[in-house]
């Protein structure tokens, strides 16, 4: 089908999106409910480490549209192409990724986050949405969701609906922004995990193995400076299929895993379900 047969069949959605990739802007469709569209087979159920509400994309590289902000794209051969052409007949909105482009979204959610927005912030782009509003910086940050009432910060490893190009000048990300994200470090709290207690045969020659095998699982999650997520799920992966079926990994090892990744920034919650979904791979 030639791109502009598919354009008209498919409409405002599919013209948007590849109007803003014209520009530069990488996009990605949006099923109802503001979120991607489902996982494709290779990673049905987040096989890929993906988080759960796949909002958040896993390590692996799948092509089609299911891993969110890492499926955005400029090109519209991808826009066009077979595996994204069938989506755009159900798409209910348009997405983009700000960090992609060197942007931060402000999203306001209703009037009182507004009015310490106009308190608070220096005037910008904006962009009105369902409840609130969207304010626009140039410059990117690190994304956050609830950084107070009715504040999330949109920028990098997140997209933001497509709303329109709003009004207003954009201007410099202020500090003030970037500070709403500085929190002070939580104690790590301990989760109980599931340790397989495989009856294989030892690989560990000497107790020293193993533990050389977690300390460098610690390193390597400890020294992550981008991706934190998919190196935690990828190091638990690893730390499993060597040691996860002889039955020697216990509590305590897996303890050690998770406060490394814990004191990254990953949840509880995410380190069980990067566990999981390592053991279930593994088909532990």
């Amino acid at each position: 089908m030639t791109q502009p047969t598919l354009i008209r069949r498919e409409g405002a959605h599919l013209r948007t999106a590849l109007g803003l990739a014209d520009r530069s802007v990488p996009v990605l469709p949006l099923r109802a409910g503001k979120v991607p569209f489902g996982n494709c087979p290779a990673c049905k159920d987040n096989a890929c480490g993906g988080r759960p509400n796949m909002k958040t994309p896993g390590p692996c590289h799948c092509p089609r549209p299911c891993h969110a902000w890492a499926a955005a794209t400029t090109d519209p051969d991808v826009i066009t192409g077979p595996a994204w052409a069938p989506v755009w007949k159900q798409a209910a909105a348009v997405a983009y990724h700000p960090g992609g482009i060197g942007l931060t979204v402000v999203d306001l959610d209703h009037a009182d986050a507004i009015a310490w927005a106009r308190r608070t912030l220096p005037a910008t782009r904006t962009v009105p949405t369902t409840r609130g509003e969207h304010w626009i910086y140039r410059g990117a940050m690190t994304s956050a969701n609830a950084v107070r009432d009715g504040v999330d910060i949109k920028s990098t490893m997140v997209y933001a609906r497509w709303l329109g190009p709003g009004t207003g000048t954009v201007t410099a990300l202020p500090d003030t922004v970037r500070a709403l994200i500085v929190k002070e470090p939580s104690p790590v709290r301990p989760v109980t995990v599931a340790v397989p207690t495989g009856v294989g045969e030892c690989r560990h020659r000497t107790p020293a193995y193993l533990e050389r095998g977690i300390a460098m699982a610690e390193q390597r999650i400890t020294q992550a400076d981008s991706s934190v997520h998919a190196t935690v799920y990828r190091t638990f992966l690893a730390v499993l299929s060597a040691h996860g079926r002889c039955g020697c990994l216990t509590d305590t090892h897996a303890a050690r895993l998770f406060t490394a990744a814990q004191a990254k920034g990953e949840s509880p919650r995410h380190c069980a379900d990067a566990w999981s979904n390592a053991r279930a791979a593994l088909g532990m």
